[in-house]
């Protein structure tokens, strides 16, 4: 079975002085948030992004798809934090989403620092989200465990 989650948006005018609206996402639990193409290349002014959002998107999937295969190990963690930074750069085609860096530092009783770091670039690897942008983004993650 397979789940369809939606976001719509409305946008009015050009590309740079023109501005959107992120209207209405499936869940309903954020509407309303405005957009703009300065949000995406300076100063964010109050507004988001498309590299803000899949930031927080690739942050939520990472730490899902870590904490499972910390519990899969018998390590569960106590405490993730994770942080994605997406670099939106221009190059030489135009302006692209360059990179993902999750930085991720975790409390998990009874794990080495060896095996933290596995099982994060495992999850960086493999995390849903990472598979949907691999190969045309890099992808690095920094395993931080809390002593």
């Amino acid at each position: 079975m397979a789940e369809v989650r939606t976001a719509n948006v409305v946008w009015n005018g050009d590309l740079v002085s023109g501005s959107g609206m992120i209207t209405y996402v499936t869940s309903g639990v954020f509407s309303r948030l405005p957009i703009s193409w300065a949000s995406r290349t300076s100063a964010h002014d109050g507004k988001t992004s498309p590299e803000e959002l899949l930031a927080a998107a690739h942050a939520s999937c990472f730490s899902m798809a870590f904490s499972s295969r910390l519990a899969k190990n018998g390590t569960p963690a106590t405490k993730l934090d994770v942080r994605a930074e997406v670099t939106f750069e221009q190059g030489d085609a135009g302006w692209k989403v360059a990179a993902s860096l999750l930085k991720v530092t975790g409390a998990v009783p009874g794990i080495d620092e060896a095996t933290f770091e596995r099982l994060a670039d495992d999850a960086k690897e493999n995390c849903p989200i990472s598979q949907a942008i691999k190969g045309n983004v890099a992808l690095a993650v920094e395993a931080t465990l809390e002593a």
